[in-house]
Formats: structure tokens, sequence, C-alpha cells
């Protein structure tokens, strides 16, 4: 081939290159609509990282009284419940038309927040992901908005809460994202000329005054979007994290618009993004479905999400919470892990920025479990089949409300896989020898393809048989580390095709 012909040859090759580049980047364009929503996949990078950590942080964490929902119960002057924090705050702070929660606005000073300490904390937690709070149904933005005035750069801390933590996130080597909660802001107060949230000034933060249960109306949904979007463009979050309060019927073309908006600027940005929501915000597999202080009672074909908190009385920080244990929680993250979902697991700090205690404890006796046995949950699939056992959750219930996750029994068993390991995760210690049922000789796992089984922690080859009752294991005399203890069954083959 001579030079020129060479050259000819070079120059249609770049000029097809270039054809099939655009007709991809024309098929990646997401438009807002269900049709084109539908090419979304859940990245591999969130399949992965398997366990993050949520941030309930804002002006609620100043009167730290019953939980983040005390901006709407203040002023709920009716019901037991409710009628108590209207009754408790009249009493210790005044009238509510005289001191509002805006008064507490200045309070939240978070003079003591770093945010550097709290980003090598979740490292040291085990977590490969980190979601703070951007804003709550109480309107307060902990980001420097365009949209309103009350947010805490211009209030409050006089700080960028998510430009800051992002940096320290992401300078920690893991994923940052961001949840909004605002789009429940409509319907979270109850107005009376008798409360601050009557005056127009503070429509802002309270929003306008209207009827309970009244369907916002299309100006709001529409400062909603312009909000959120502001908030995908600032701060590139690799998760975006939605509430209940946009699953409303009119909300239905919004939510696909910005689907498609944060879709397209993942794109922009050469990264891949993932959109979680509740319930039956979008179709699945369009985004990430959450459950909230729940679990499903089955494997799920996409990868899913827990979020749930270490304490069992607020989201937010109060005075007095209840706390989970890191027993009750490692089990959680084992029996999520297997059904092919992550666990997002919310603190919440007090107002000057420090974690409370309990919580702290918590997060690194999770992590010093995982720093063990890790490589059964991190980059992990689910095997044939997630486990064993008599003790089930209710799908997609709060099931986890309030109470830790009990009942678990030495026959309740867990498997996960990775290359060629299939990984047992024994959530009691049965003691001397444990026989799995499900790992028969009529199961995926066939004999001659074991290698050696191992204890996670212990360098011990173990002895084993199968036959039709299953596979029974001969354990180590004790458990290697506190919580749910792992086996690691090596194969001479990948544990999935």
């Amino acid at each position: 081939m001579n030079l020129k012909n060479y050259f000819y040859l070079c120059l249609i090759i770049v000029l097809l290159s270039g054809s099939f580049a655009s007709a991809e980047e024309k098929e990646r364009h997401y438009e807002p609509s269900w049709e084109s929503l539908r090419h979304y996949k859940i990245p591999e990078w969130f399949r992965d990282v398997k366990y993050g950590i949520f941030i309930h942080w804002g002006v609620y964490a100043v009167p730290a009284y019953h939980d983040e929902w005390y901006p709407k119960w203040m002023y709920a002057k009716d019901g037991d419940e409710e009628g108590e924090v209207y009754k408790h705050h009249r009493k210790k702070y005044g009238d509510q038309k005289e001191f509002g929660y805006k008064d507490f606005i200045p309070m939240f000073k978070a003079q003591k927040w770093e945010p550097a300490a709290w980003a090598e904390l979740f490292k040291k937690a085990g977590a490969r992901y980190v979601v703070p709070v951007a804003e709550h149904h109480d309107g307060f933005a902990m980001y420097e908005s365009s949209h309103t005035r009350w947010d805490s750069v211009e209030m409050g801390p006089h700080r960028d809460v998510i430009a800051e933590l992002g940096k320290a996130v992401r300078a920690e080597g893991m994923y940052y994202g961001v949840s909004t909660h605002y789009a429940h802001n409509w319907n979270h107060f109850f107005y009376s000329e008798e409360f601050d949230n009557y005056e127009f000034q503070y429509s802002g933060l309270y929003g306008i005054p209207h009827q309970p249960g009244e369907r916002p109306p299309e100006w709001f949904m529409h400062h909603w979007y312009g909000r959120t979007r502001e908030l995908v463009d600032k701060y590139e979050p690799d998760i975006l994290w939605f509430d209940f309060g946009f699953l409303l019927p009119e909300y239905e073309e919004y939510r696909k618009a910005i689907a498609a908006h944060y879709y397209n600027k993942g794109i922009e940005w050469d990264k891949e993004v993932v959109l979680q929501f509740k319930d039956d915000g979008y179709p699945p597999g369009y985004a990430v479905l959450d459950v909230e202080r729940g679990k499903l009672d089955e494997m799920y074909e996409f990868c899913w999400q827990t979020d749930t908190s270490v304490s069992k009385k607020s989201w937010g920080y109060i005075e007095n919470d209840d706390f989970k244990t890191v027993n009750s929680l490692v089990d959680d993250l084992i029996d999520i892990v297997s059904k092919n979902g992550c666990l997002l697991l919310n603190i919440g700090p007090q107002a000057d920025g420090t974690i409370p205690q309990e919580a702290r404890e918590i997060l690194l006796g999770i992590g010093k479990w995982l720093e063990l046995n890790g490589e059964a949950i991190f980059e992990t699939r689910p095997w044939h089949t997630y486990g064993e056992g008599p003790t089930m959750v209710m799908g997609r219930e709060w099931d986890d409300e309030y109470k830790e996750a009990k009942g678990y029994t030495a026959e309740d068993i867990r498997f996960t896989t990775k290359s060629n390991n299939l990984y047992i995760s024994l959530l009691v210690w049965p003691g001397e020898k444990v026989t799995v049922k499900k790992l028969g000789i009529n199961s995926p796992l066939k004999k001659d393809s074991i290698k050696s089984i191992k204890m996670i922690g212990d360098l011990k080859e173990l002895s084993w048989s199968q036959d039709n009752d299953g596979l029974t294991i001969q354990l180590p005399r004790k458990t290697p580390c506190k919580n749910a203890s792992v086996l690691k069954v090596e194969l001479k083959g990948p544990a999935m095709e």
C-alpha cells in the first residue's frame, strides 16, 4: 500500500470512528421518558461498594428532642405524641409565635465540626460511600443555594457543608452522594396564625400556608426541580438519593426529568451515577430501589439498598436515644448483601458537629469486623440462593422500626461469591460443626469442585463431607471474631458462571 492510500485509509477509519462515537453518544443521551430511561444500567462500582454512611445533620439537631421531624411536631397542637412535642417546645423555648423553628438556626453553629475527621472515621468503619442529607423536610439547605437564603452558608454554620464534606470524603477514596427530602417540605408544617410560620417573610423556610394534605402546586414542583438540578450541577454527586416526597402522582414528569438530567450529567462528567428512590418511584432497574428501615425477603434481580440507622428512635441526633448493637448491624449487612443489596447506615451528629460516642463505637465495631471478613462482602455477587434458615424478614416493610433484627439461629446462613470463592456466613456460631442443607450433593456446589474450606481468620483447612443432607463442616474450637463468622470455600473454577 502506498503512502497516499494509507493516508486515505486512516482518514476513513477516523471518520468512521467519529461516526460510531457520535452514534454511541446519541444513544446514551437520556430523554425524560420511561422509554429512554429504561436503558440505564446500575453501575458495577455500586454493586461492589456494599456499605455506606448516611448522615442526618441539620437544624433539628439543636432541639435534639423526639426525632428529626421536630420542626413539624412543634407546630402540632393535637394528638398524643405530636401534642407532646408542641407542649415541650412551649415549656422550654416559649410560644411558637415568638420562638419558631427559624430561631434554632443561629444556634446551629457546627463549631466543632471537622469534615476530615468525619471522613477518616467513615473510612475506618469500612464504608465505601457517604451520603449526607443536603436538605431535609424542614427547608434548610446544607449547601450554598441560589434558590433560597435559608442555607448553611448564609445562616447557621456559615459553611458549605456539602462542599466541605465532599472534598474530605473523596480525599479518602470514597464515593460521595447527596440526599434531598425537600419535596415533602410542602406538606411538612402545620400552619396557624398563632405561629411564626404563618408570616410571609419566613415562607422561604416554611413554605406558603395552606390546608393539610393539599397537593403541591406546579410552581412548587418547578421550584423543587430547580433546587435539585442545582444540587446536582454544583456538587456532581456519585449518588442522588430521594425521599418519599416526590412519589405523588403530580411529580411523575419531574421524576423523569430529574433522572434524565442527572444521568446526562453523569455522561458529561464521564462517570457512572446512581439515583436512589423508594417504593414505586421508578420502574425496576431504571434506578436503585431503597428500602427504609427494612429489607427484602428474597434475592432481587437488580442491585438495591436498605437505609437504616445506628439508632432506634430518630435519624437525627436526639438526647437519650437508643442504639443498636454491632452484632445486629453486621447480620443486617450480611443478609442484605446476600440478596444483591447494599446497606446505607445512618448516624445523627450533634449540632456542634460531634458524632455521638455510641455511634462512633458502632461504626468502629463494624469496621473491625469488615477488616477481617470484608472479602465476603465487598465486590461480591449473590450465589444461586441467598441462604437458608428459619428466620424470615418482612419484605419492604419497616420490620426494623425501632427494634433490632432478632431471632437469628445457628441454622441461619447466608451466601456470597467472588471469583473462585463461595463464602458461607454463619450468623450465629453453631458449635463444633455445621451442616449447610442447601449445599448437598444435588446442589450447584459439586464435591469435586471444592479445593479447600477454611474459616476466615484461621489458616487451618477444615474437614468436610457432602451428602444428601448437605455440606457438613468441622469447625474450629472457637470463632476467630466477634459477631458472624465466615467460611471460605475455595473452588477449582468460578463460583458463578
